[in-house]
């Protein structure tokens, strides 16, 4: 049977309801029309149940390759992570920015000839405490985020940056052919091919960090890989964690932000073992309507999953700017992070704490929110 999970009383101060309703979104008719079709599916199914600014140039490598307008300055070693503040508490570091563009060479992809693409990536990572020149020491984990249609990585600025801050190195992906640059011809068609492009930039920023001279050069553990994405970009990720066509197993977790199964999508859904995955959705978002996350969520039986329910929150609210229910995002995301990527056991009691905050409703199982609409 649907449950709700215990509610806590509200912060003094955070107007949660206020900021639902004064926020602007914009509409996305075509995505509106494809998610559509899924609605009536997981109705049956789940029913009855501040920055530092830099750029780096890398040296070309066989495959990924990294390109940049302009040499970075060389990086000291710093500490080593043991001796370094822990990871996981919001707030903990300065936050530095980079960005990166990679070249993904010329594939194959579903039987159709796919040309090499440019993927500018903008990576926030933690500064050292000590010095606004220098990342905290690593390994540190790696967070790649997707935006959503007609929307650029700026649009999440605070959720990254929340992210970065508790130790997370960030890399939020320009998708080529969908991006807030193109206007009118941006094309969700593309979207099937994103999945291919994260996953491309995991392995970039990978060897990256691998490489000497650079800001992130011995930064990132190649164990601790994580995704993210909003409307989209949630659609990519959850066919990177989930979907036959683009598995990566390399995937500690990934958190789907307003997402849905993208019916163009070749492959089949959850099939086989996914890495714990959280839907977090609006229920009054008109764009992706509830009935999309709720049918990914359902869909996955064996694996962990969470579902946050956000009271009258619409499809922007929570992942743009500053706002208390982005707030309240952050910092569940943030501890769904610290527990199935970092392997923090104490983060599930912050989990289920943050994601029953008034507004909000988080629950798990299976199990589906009352007023998830």
């Amino acid at each position: 049977m649907p449950c709700r999970a215990h509610s806590v009383p509200p912060t003094p101060g955070t107007d949660y309801h206020s900021a639902v309703a004064s926020a602007d979104r914009r509409t996305r008719r075509t995505r509106l029309t494809r998610v559509g079709q899924v609605a009536a599916v997981a109705l049956a199914v789940l029913l009855p149940a501040a920055c530092t600014s830099s750029t780096a140039k890398t040296t070309p490598a066989k495959r990924p390759t990294a390109v940049s307008a302009s040499p970075a300055p060389s990086v000291t070693p710093s500490p080593t992570r043991a001796t370094a503040a822990p990871l996981g508490n919001p707030g903990t570091f300065p936050v530095g920015q980079q960005q990166v563009t990679f070249t993904e060479p010329a594939h194959t992809s579903a039987g159709q000839a796919i040309g090499p693409r440019t993927l500018v990536t903008q990576v926030d990572y933690p500064l050292a405490a000590s010095s606004a020149a220098q990342p905290a020491p690593g390994p540190l984990p790696l967070i790649v985020f997707g935006p959503g249609f007609q929307e650029c990585v700026s649009t999440y600025g605070e959720l990254l940056r929340t992210w970065a801050s508790a130790g997370y190195v960030v890399a939020g992906v320009t998708f080529p052919r969908t991006n807030c640059q193109l206007g009118g011809a941006a094309g969700e068609a593309d979207l099937v091919n994103q999945p291919a492009d994260m996953s491309y930039v995991i392995s970039a920023m990978l060897e990256l960090s691998e490489q000497p001279h650079d800001v992130v050069s011995g930064l990132l553990n190649g164990q601790q890989i994580a995704v993210a994405g909003q409307s989209d970009g949630g659609d990519t990720v959850a066919a990177m964690a989930a979907n036959t066509c683009c598995a990566d197993h390399r995937l500690k977790a990934a958190a789907v932000l307003s997402g849905a199964e993208w019916p163009a999508m070749p492959g089949r859904y959850f099939t086989a073992a996914a890495p714990p995955m959280l839907f977090t959705q609006g229920n009054a978002d008109t764009i992706n309507p509830p009935s999309a996350s709720l049918l990914l969520y359902g869909s996955d039986e064996a694996g962990l999953r969470y579902y946050l329910n956000l009271s009258g929150a619409s499809h922007m609210v929570p992942y743009a700017g500053t706002n208390p229910v982005e707030r309240l995002v952050a910092r569940v995301t943030l501890a769904f992070f610290n527990r199935y990527v970092l392997g923090q056991a104490g983060a599930l009691a912050t989990l289920a704490q943050q994601g029953n905050a008034a507004g909000a409703a988080l629950v798990s199982g299976g199990h589906v929110p009352s007023d998830a609409g």
